[in-house]
């Protein structure tokens, strides 16, 4: 009930991703448009997620999940039936803002309810299910593309994930009933907290019951809104938020940088395809590692390697383009920034797990989360204007120095912010 419904909705847009720009060039956008197009998917995410923490702080995880699913049965329906380019990048939008909502309301209810000792594995094998559902996804899509012969067969079988999805979340087990919220909470105070006062201050309000008799009015839990607890978390958010930008900036870039590489090397659609999807193997194959490391050793043994590995993969790249090696190059950065990017897997999920409120995250990890999409977001735009403008390899160089900066980040503010990881 926590990672099934997660698995169904990322093999269902797995499937789907790649199909947006296809759409949209047969409904005649040129390649500039079509780019725009697929690109509302990730604003789309990036707009839902302030308000998607405010409904599951008022609605609850499950609820949100549920609607949200609904919804995109509705965005699914314009994608098939759009006959302008208008409304095809509208239910594109709405997908993207509902899928926002889907992913914050399992990532708060982890967090409410994971002890400290196994919150990274835990959050990384959650992170593991979206990068299986966006690995297969794709494949199931080709296969149904061969057997039909048309996109409407892939967003069927998204629509039927999300079926089985909404069922899972209305229909079965509770997992809010049955596994206690404050479990997150418990183990961090016992584990001892060494973040920053400031952090430690915001969360003062959720007070404990020591059992000595009080005079005046009985403190509980307050509700604080979405922008009350942006301003309560700015110090946090700016600093440690900055950082994990970074890093969603550096990943996003690695999925456009690849594919661009290897069309300015001049190699062939199947020899780029291969490259990326070895690295995205690799990738995957080390998702759990991640949450390994970060549970036994700190979080910062996980984000630094990985930040390290992924910038200095990406400035050494940039000198590679004109060597007459640059294809065996190629595939071995390819290979090294697979590596970085699957030693970060979680982590993104596990620093905001760590440093949000623990009763009430879900309002915070909306912050959280606009953050590091809008990182996202941001990173094919600067390659693209660093490409019109200087060159390729200058974009790509920019996108090492990004992660190297992100990795001095980390190990100024990770220790600050993050209570003690280790069991």
């Amino acid at each position: 009930m926590i990672y099934g419904p997660t698995l169904l909705f990322a093999l269902g847009e797995g499937a789907v991703i790649p199909l947006i720009p296809v759409i949209a060039d047969r409904l005649g956008a040129d390649v500039a448009v079509a780019a725009l197009v697929a690109a509302a998917l990730v604003v789309g995410q990036l707009c839902g997620n302030i308000p998607a923490g405010w409904a599951v702080a008022r609605f609850g995880e499950r609820l949100t999940m549920g609607v949200a699913g609904i919804v995109i049965l509705g965005g699914l329906t314009g994608v098939v039936f759009a006959n302008s380019l208008l409304l095809f990048a509208a239910a594109v939008f709405l997908i993207g803002f509902c899928a926002a909502a889907f992913a914050l309301a399992r990532h708060s209810f982890m967090t409410t309810r994971l002890p400290l000792h196994f919150r990274a594995r835990a959050l990384s094998l959650l992170g593991g299910t979206f990068r299986l559902g966006m690995f297969v996804g794709p494949f199931i899509s080709a296969a149904l593309l061969g057997i039909f012969g048309d996109e409407t067969a892939s967003i069927v079988f998204f629509a039927v994930c999300q079926v089985a999805t909404i069922l899972l979340v209305f229909f079965g087990p509770d997992p809010e009933k049955a596994v206690p919220v404050g479990a997150g909470s418990v183990s961090r105070r016992n584990e001892g907290d060494s973040r920053d006062p400031d952090s430690r201050e915001a969360d003062s309000h959720d007070a404990e019951d020591t059992g000595e008799p009080v005079t005046g009015a009985i403190p509980v839990v307050e509700r604080v809104g979405v922008f009350r607890t942006m301003w309560r978390f700015r110090g946090v958010l700016a600093r440690l938020g900055l950082a994990a930008a970074s890093l969603s900036a550096v990943r996003s870039a690695r999925q456009v940088v690849l594919p661009l590489w290897g069309v300015s090397l001049g190699l062939d659609a199947g020899t780029i395809a291969v490259v990326v999807g070895v690295s995205g193997a690799i990738d995957f194959a080390l998702f759990y590692a991640s949450g390994q490391v970060m549970d036994r050793f700190g979080r910062l043994w996980a984000a630094l390697p990985a930040m390290a590995l992924m910038g200095a993969g990406f400035l050494a790249l940039s000198f590679t383009h004109d060597l007459g090696s640059a294809e065996m190059w190629f595939a071995l950065f390819a290979a090294v920034l697979g590596v970085g990017n699957g030693l970060s897997s979680g982590i993104l999920l596990t620093l905001g797990a760590d440093i949000a409120p623990p009763t009430e995250p879900a309002a915070f990890l909306g912050s959280w989360r606009t953050l590091t999409d809008a990182g996202g977001a941001i990173a094919p735009l600067l390659v693209s204007a660093l490409t019109a403008l200087v060159s390729l390899s200058v974009g790509v160089g920019a996108m090492g120095f990004i992660a190297l900066l992100g990795a001095i980040g980390f190990v100024r503010w990770v220790p600050r912010y993050v209570p003690r990881s280790r069991p």
